[in-house]
């Protein structure tokens, strides 16, 4: 398979030297559809993953679990979440189960170490094994249950046994979730590539263009039905009132959420992926880079995007600037070079 040769998006300094390049593709679209900005190719699919989560999370408000439950602002946030495990993203999973009425023996997302440093040394030193809820896609699956529980009580059924078997496509809870995405993106899944995403539930692919113009959507609620466009309103509340459990300690995702509230809804995915919703412009970003790189390449363009777009003061710019214009240490401390926007990139952006 080739792929298209996208443009230089960000480069990597060794001292005043190019070291890496890092190609990539970027849409911006209104909620209408109107493609504002593109660079690279757009309309290829991509497999979105976890940049997505929160337009897998709109039937847990708009089924009425949400309510149902009596869940939080934590614990809706956790559900648009890719989290770090730390303790209070485990004890918000579990929470969530709990109000169900089941437990962690519930989720099917699979166990691995928590992805954040202290969290994953802390465990070790007790001599404790990594579960399900450390999962950085707990939150996200303890959300589908909490709609298959409700599924069940409409149903009468047991609960336990409704879910099981819940990230399945076939699954009344995995349709609800995937006719989401459809009707939020506008992309015909049943004519999509298919795969199995890393917590195992599907993943489609999925053009930029049209990833970009769903999360235009969930920053505006256009093109919404009533449901989803309620749900998208309290999610990105959540988000913005308890950023620390969508990402986490030192993320990116969580430190822009907590500058700027609900002037930004951003989600990174796996591979290079990043989405966000810009609601006071009304535009939606995604992104995809060449070699999948995140933190590297994905952060660095999300943040010049951003900077660029969403109306900030000069002390909300600076911050910003901090990850589109990284600057690299070594393990003595020495600034060695740094990870920077490319002056295309910026160009392109500000005439945009």
């Amino acid at each position: 398979m080739s792929f298209p040769t996208n443009p230089d998006l960000v480069h990597a300094l060794r001292g005043d030297a190019v070291e890496s390049v890092h190609r990539g593709a970027l849409a911006i679209v209104d909620a209408d559809g109107a493609l504002r900005f593109a660079l690279g190719d757009i309309t290829r699919p991509i497999f979105p993953r976890s940049a997505v989560k929160v337009l897998q999370a709109l039937p847990l408000v708009a089924s009425g679990a949400a309510d149902a439950f009596g869940l939080s602002n934590d614990e809706l946030a956790l559900a648009c979440a890719s989290h770090g495990g730390e303790p209070r993203h485990a004890a918000t999973s579990a929470s969530m189960l709990a109000k169900a009425g089941l437990d962690a023996a519930a989720l099917e997302c699979g166990a691995h170490w928590p992805s954040n440093d202290t969290a994953m040394k802390a465990l070790a030193r007790e001599g404790r094994e990594p579960q399900a809820l450390h999962n950085n896609c707990s939150g996200k699956h303890a959300g589908f249950i909490c709609v298959g529980c409700l599924m069940a009580r409409a149903q009468g059924a047991e609960p336990r046994a409704f879910v099981r078997g819940y990230l399945q496509p076939a699954h009344p809870v995995m349709r609800e979730i995937t006719a989401a995405l459809q009707a939020t993106t506008g992309a015909d899944l049943r004519q999509a590539p298919v795969g199995t995403d890393g917590c195992s539930i599907p993943t489609y692919g999925i053009p930029l263009q049209n990833l970009a113009r769903a999360f235009a959507r969930i920053g505006t609620g256009l093109g919404l039905s009533e449901g989803h466009a309620r749900a998208a309103r309290r999610l990105r509340a959540a988000v913005a009132a308890s950023p620390f459990f969508v990402a986490g300690s030192g993320r990116m995702d969580t430190r822009v959420m907590e500058r700027l509230g609900e002037r930004v809804f951003c989600k990174v995915g796996a591979e290079g992926v990043y989405c966000a919703a810009l609601p006071d412009p009304g535009l939606g970003v995604a992104i995809k880079m060449d070699d999948g790189n995140n933190a590297r390449a994905a952060e660095v363009v999300m943040a010049a995007v951003i900077e660029a777009l969403a109306g900030l003061d000069d002390g909300e710019r600076e911050f910003l600037r901090g990850f589109s214009e990284l600057r690299l240490k070594n393990w003595n401390g020495i600034e060695v070079g740094a990870l920077r926007a490319t002056a295309g990139l910026r160009t392109a952006l500000a005439a945009s």
